[in-house]
């Protein structure tokens, strides 16, 4: 298989810092992008479709590929629920002649990076600041004061592995945002590689 298509592109952000809308954005502006579907221990929610949005399963099931080491990461991201990223789901798209974007949580990109690290940009979408990421997260209308307050907890930890990522993206404006990351994703694509980031260990 040409390594050219054996890239990873991985886009990592607190909760509400924009990591959805630039993903989007660049899914439009690069067709050899394709999504990494995750697969997810929680229930569907109604507009979602199995295979599609995520590949949704049991905890034991979940159990059992981690113990057969059919994930390149995994990790439970809230309380009883576990996200991973299939290795056969990376595979796939490289099967396709694409390269797979990862929209994972911190921890679950750090493990990626550590894994590929010859072939994957990291992109980490920074909020302008923690009160602005508070803001964003309220509006949304979704949250609960204890669920906005963890999401916020969990975003102050998160923005300091920022260092850790090839680079960083401020969404102090999301059109600015968007052109930057592409900017960015079109020299990784076109073989200008970026700084390598600060190893973590952890």
């Amino acid at each position: 298989m040409n390594s050219k298509h054996q890239k990873i592109l991985i886009i990592t952000a607190p909760s509400g810092a924009g990591k959805t809308s630039i993903t989007k954005h660049l899914m439009q502006a690069f067709p050899v992008l394709a999504f990494s579907i995750s697969a997810a221990t929680r229930q569907p929610r109604d507009n979602e479709k199995d295979g599609v949005d995520y590949y949704f399963m049991g905890l034991d099931e979940f159990n059992q590929k981690i113990q057969q080491k059919e994930f390149a990461e995994w990790e439970m991201v809230y309380e009883g629920k576990f996200y991973g990223t299939l290795k056969s789901e990376l595979k796939r798209i490289w099967s396709l002649g694409k390269v797979p974007v990862l929209d994972i949580d911190v921890k679950g990109a750090l493990h990626i990076q550590r894994q590929y690290p010859e072939n994957t940009l990291s992109l980490f979408v920074q909020p302008p600041s923690v009160d602005v990421l508070k803001e964003r997260l309220m509006s949304r209308g979704t949250e609960t004061e204890e669920s906005l307050a963890a999401r916020v907890n969990k975003a102050s930890y998160e923005l300091s592995f920022r260092e850790h990522f090839d680079q960083t993206v401020v969404n102090n404006n999301l059109t600015t945002a968007c052109a930057e990351a592409e900017k960015l994703v079109s020299d990784f694509l076109n073989h200008r590689y970026p700084v390598p980031a600060l190893p973590y260990v952890g």
